[in-house]
This record gives structure tokens, sequence and C-alpha cells, in this order.
């Protein structure tokens, strides 16, 4: 079925002419217009979603910064799932306030400990939205106990993580955090390197949602300019897909109802 095209809000203004040539009580009302689009779209593929979900649980993967939370709760909130972000799990379990310092007092391998423990804790469970750290999909263990559930990676290009880091700064983030240096340069060079040792970990993921592929589609030449809507709903679009055709290699007699379902 083809989708309405959404026209972006925060591109309102830019696109509709020159400055000046609508009332700011017009451009006002054009922006809001297109959140409440936005949101309907995002609520109605949420609800052919989760009936094919069956209570699965779904972990967000991807590198530090690449909007795992943020866009976990969105679909969390319209899936009526409960989200958890393990980072902060493992923290109230070791009773410290973040994971830059269970680094420091412990180590990186007591953390990873720490966070398999909880992440094997939530495989059995349902109907949750789980946001993982950046290095959770390192351990075999970790993939074995999301696999239960479903997987979605999040992947950012590496320059525009590197700019939301060096904006933030880097002393939440341990494997990011130098002494001195340009704050871009540092970061990107040290994702680079994580990329590079993760990158065939996060492909293990049961869908891929690439933020450059979204912007291509919109029509943005920056992924900057996506929203978290926009993410949340390609993930549930690529979510609907995978179950779609996971359904049918599981039980071939169902694949008639299920590519019915997906048109709908």
């Amino acid at each position: 079925m083809t989708q309405p095209k959404r026209a972006r809000g925060g591109q309102a203004g830019k696109e509709g002419g020159h400055a000046g040539s609508k009332p700011d009580g017009q451009r006002g009302h054009e922006n809001l217009h297109n959140s409440v689009d936005d949101a309907l779209l995002l609520k109605r593929k949420s609800e052919e979603v989760l009936f094919q979900l069956n209570g699965r649980c779904i972990y967000l993967v991807g590198m530090m910064g690449s909007g795992k939370s943020t866009v976990g709760k969105i679909l969390a909130e319209v899936l009526g799932y409960s989200f958890f972000d393990s980072d902060k799990l493992v923290e109230q379990a070791v009773g410290m306030p973040s994971v830059a310092q269970i680094f420091k007092v412990h180590s990186e391998a007591f953390f990873r400990d720490n966070e398999s423990s909880v992440l094997r804790d939530l495989s059995s469970m349902r109907r949750l939205v789980v946001a993982t750290g950046g290095g959770a999909v390192i351990r075999p263990v970790n993939w074995k106990n999301m696999k239960k559930g479903l997987s979605v990676w999040l992947d950012v290009p590496l320059e525009a993580l590197a700019r939301r880091i060096a904006k933030v700064g880097t002393a939440s983030r341990p494997l990011l955090d130098q002494p001195s240096g340009d704050p871009y340069t540092m970061a990107f060079s040290k994702l680079s390197t994580l990329a590079e040792q993760r990158g065939d970990a996060y492909a293990n993921a049961d869908v891929r949602v690439s933020l450059e592929e979204i912007a291509s589609k919109l029509g943005h030449d920056d992924v900057s300019k996506l929203t978290p809507i926009d993410i949340a709903l390609e993930s549930l679009h690529k979510i609907e897909s995978f179950v779609v055709e996971d359904t049918a290699v599981a039980d071939p007699q169902t694949e008639s109802q299920a590519q019915r379902i997906h048109t709908l």
C-alpha cells in the first residue's frame, strides 16, 4: 500500500518560499498539522505491527548516541509496551549512578557481566522495548537472549554520531572520554574503531534501520533533519516486513494471510 507523503514540520518554513511569504500563524498551523499527521501514521502502523508481534520483545541495538532510548520510548508508547534502558538497569543493579563510574571503579568486564545478566532477565519477559548499550552486541550470549525477541539496528552515519557526541560531551561515555583534543575529531576516530570492531555484530540484528535511507526517501540531505518519529515509523515498517516474512517461512499456510495483512 502506498503510504501518504509526509511533509516535514521542521522544514515547512524553508520549503514554503521566501522568508515572510506566509504569516507566522499560518506556518505554525502547518507545522502542527504535519505533526498530527505523523502521529496518526505512527499510531496506525503500530496497531498493525502489534498484532503481528504477538507480545515479542523488541531490542534496539546500535552505536552509542544512535538514539536507541529516544526511539525506544516512542515505540513503547505507541505499542503499549514497557520501556527499559539496559544501561540504567545495570546502574541500579550495582548501585552506581553512571556507566562511566562503573568502568572507573570496577572494569568494562564487570559492566559487561552485569549487562548480560540484565539482558538474560529481560529475555524471559514479554511486551518490552529495550534500548541496549552500544557494546551489548559483542557477546554471543546476549544475542542468544535477544533472539528470543526481535532486534532492530539503528544504523547512523559515524559523522552524525560524532557531531551529536561532541555537542553534548563524552564524560558519560567511558569508551570515548579523552583528556584533550578536538571533541569531534576524537569522537569520530574512536567511533570508527568501535564500528570496525562491532560492524559484523550489529549486522546480526533481525532488522536494519538506516538513517541515510530514511533521509533519502524523505528528500533530506542530512540525517540530522530526521525526527525521532521518522525513525520510529521506519522501524515499524521494517519490523512489520520482517515479521511477515518470518511468519511465512515458519508456516507456509499462513503466507497468503500474512501478505493480506501486510497490504491493508
